[in-house]
């Protein structure tokens, strides 16, 4: 009761010192800009500004023109014609929400209402080491650019897929040659639009990769002024420490950023601390050094996480199956009683989606590792793992450089795809009140732009393009369950990308204004 309290009292003072304002000054700057336009396409009238900032919120009014916020300030809509004016009534408007790490295909889906739903505006593409097969950025970009998107779109590099595109595949150690080509394949994708390079060192062909290797390509990675995010090698709670420090030897020579940072199996906020603490003593030696997380204390991945590396390709299953079938069987048993035992193992393809591994196990009458084995196999499912701890995962969150993210996709069955930007205010703000809502939205916003290098987006200042939201916190209602993962997002009442609303209320406009967007490094 006294946390809600408090909340509210931290919303009233906020609203009311932001009431405050100095018309002669905003009176001026709207003459001023009378008299070089007057012709608009867009107003929000009566506007509570949430502006990405962490900054309390302020009342004012949101000139758009094109795709950019033109004033903000008190409009006298008498000296101006206005294409269409929206009046907010003093509902919240923020910057459209940034998923430092999300997944889909635009070619497939390029509406992403998962995404649109939930107040995101940005997505980062070609996650967890892969990234679309081209061996110039340049062509994806022209074709996602000619079919369009609604959502922006800010593309990475894959390091496994550069490794297959060079010929390294599986190696372990690839000679100079192969490197090289590599580290080409890397430049000209840095040089033409890509943000970085993604790593996903729990995968294959990724996980081959050796150090010697790694900070090869971080060098190429910080020379064109890029950042890594790496879905790091072990995020378990015995190896994460290790995991970090292979991430922060690349650290040294470019920004680097921790994917859905998580400790699995660890417990509590002592040992969330540990972990900041290692993040932090790294900062102070002038390491750049941020992370990413979604509310969820359940991740989403291939059933080959569960699997031993001599099981997974390039290794012929079959034969493993053939020689060393009572190891396998053996270790299947020992993982699964590690990530909470089979009931903490749920299924999200076909054909056992929503059912958990040992329920899988009962209705076949054999044990859930021969069930793994012989039904299944180190590609047959995903599935969602209950292996996080609530109160550790929070505290990861609260870290001033920790920003938000989905992990998720319009397919797939786990929650976070449809619900982790919504939570983020239903549950921790609203309801919980761990963040004050100008805490959470900068952590949405201004914060994963300012990790990105976005120098025109994440805020709402006058120059910025117009990606602007407009809801009533208390409205917003995340759908979406483990059970049935698929349902959108209700409450943000319209979402604006370049200018365009692309959402009013529950209807989803036919327009496509969304852009591949490039670092602004890139010309």
């Amino acid at each position: 009761m006294f946390l809600r309290i408090r909340h509210f009292i931290i919303l009233f003072l906020s609203f009311f010192y932001s009431c405050q304002s100095t018309p002669k000054q905003e009176n001026n700057q709207f003459q001023d800009l009378t008299k070089q336009i007057k012709n608009f396409d867009l107003l929000l009238d009566n506007c509570l500004i949430v502006d990405g900032s962490g900054n309390a919120s302020f009342k004012a009014d949101i000139l758009i023109k094109n795709d950019s916020i033109i004033y903000i300030g008190e409009v006298d809509t008498s000296q101006i014609v206005v294409n269409k004016i929206l009046n907010v009534d003093y509902k919240v408007v923020s910057p459209g929400f940034i998923d430092t790490h999300a997944h889909g295909d635009p070619f497939k889906n390029s509406v992403f209402k998962n995404f649109i739903s939930m107040g995101v505006t940005t997505i980062c593409l070609g996650q967890d080491g892969f990234s679309p097969d081209y061996n110039n950025i340049t062509q994806w970009i022209s074709e996602v650019d000619h079919q369009g998107s609604t959502p922006n779109i800010a593309m990475f590099t894959g390091h496994s897929t550069i490794r297959t595109l060079s010929g390294i595949a599986y190696n372990p150690n690839p000679d100079t040659v192969q490197l090289n080509r590599m580290g080409e394949l890397l430049r000209e994708n840095l040089r033409n639009g890509s943000f970085g390079l993604t790593t996903g060192l729990e995968y294959t062909p990724g996980t081959y990769a050796k150090s010697a290797e790694l900070e090869f390509l971080a060098k190429i990675v910080g020379e064109d002024g890029g950042m890594i995010m790496s879905h790091m090698r072990n995020e378990d709670d015995s190896e994460i420490e290790n995991s970090i420090n292979e991430l922060l030897q690349q650290g040294v020579y470019c920004p680097v950023h921790i994917s859905h940072i998580k400790v699995v199996y660890g417990k509590g906020k002592d040992r969330a601390n540990e972990i900041i603490n290692l993040i932090d003593s790294a900062r102070r030696n002038n390491k750049k050094v941020t992370a990413d997380i979604y509310p969820y204390n359940a991740s989403f991945t291939g059933i080959g996480i569960v699997f031993p590396e001599w099981a997974k390709p390039p290794n012929d299953y079959n034969k493993v199956l053939n020689e060393r079938g009572a190891e396998l069987a053996t270790f299947l048993k020992n993982k699964i009683i590690q990530r909470n035992g089979p009931e903490a193992t749920l299924f999200g393809t076909a054909p056992y989606t929503g059912m958990t591994l040992k329920e899988v196990a009962d209705i076949k009458g054999k044990p859930y590792e021969k069930v793994l084995m012989e039904d299944i196999g180190p590609k047959g499912a995903s599935a969602a793992y209950f292996v996080m701890d609530n109160e550790l995962q929070i505290t990861l969150l609260k870290d001033s450089l920790t920003m938000l993210c989905s992990d998720g996709s319009p397919t797939m069955n786990h929650p976070r795809g449809y619900g982790s930007f919504s939570k983020m205010i239903e549950e921790y703000v609203v309801k919980d009140s761990i963040f004050t809502l100008p805490e959470a939205i900068y952590k949405m916003t201004y914060l994963p732009a300012k990790t990105l290098n976005i120098k025109d987006r994440g805020q709402i200042k006058v120059g910025m393009k117009a990606d602007l939201l407009v809801f009533d916190p208390n409205k917003i209602k995340t759908k979406t369950t483990f059970e049935n993962p698929h349902q959108l997002t209700e409450g943000f009442e319209t979402v604006i990308i370049n200018g365009r609303v692309v959402k009013d209320h529950e209807l989803f406009l036919d327009t496509k204004p969304g852009r591949v967007l490039k670092p602004s490094r890139v010309k």
